[in-house]
């Protein structure tokens, strides 16, 4: 499922996969910037961001009734970690699919972007 793009797209979507990774409001923000232009690199982005931020807060609501550190430390540095790497993926212009998960949000949230 490695998708290719090339330069110009890349270089034209870039500032909106970087956006997508800031907040839930700023994937939101990202999401109406792409109905317009449709950029599929962006898109790419958008799908994983808005996957990492929708599962961290229906994750977060199960895990913080929980009140432990053996739990809520591995919860925020998994996810500190997935987003870091696909947002070290938008910002080097590189197609980063998310380990094991990345996929699934490509597929569920496909009507969401180009």
């Amino acid at each position: 499922m490695l998708k290719t793009f090339n330069e110009h797209e890349i270089e034209t979507g870039k500032t909106m996969a970087i956006v997508a990774h800031i907040t839930i409001i700023g994937c939101l923000v990202a999401i109406f910037m792409n109905i317009e232009n449709k950029n599929r690199f962006s898109g790419f982005y958008i799908k994983q961001a808005f996957g990492i931020h929708v599962l961290f807060y229906i994750l977060a609501y199960i895990v913080g009734g929980m009140n432990s550190w053996f739990v809520t430390g591995p919860f925020y540095l998994i996810f500190i970690m997935l987003w870091l790497y696909s947002f070290i993926g938008a910002v080097s212009g590189e197609i980063k699919v998310l380990p094991k998960i990345g996929v699934y949000f490509q597929k569920w949230f496909n009507k969401l972007s180009a």
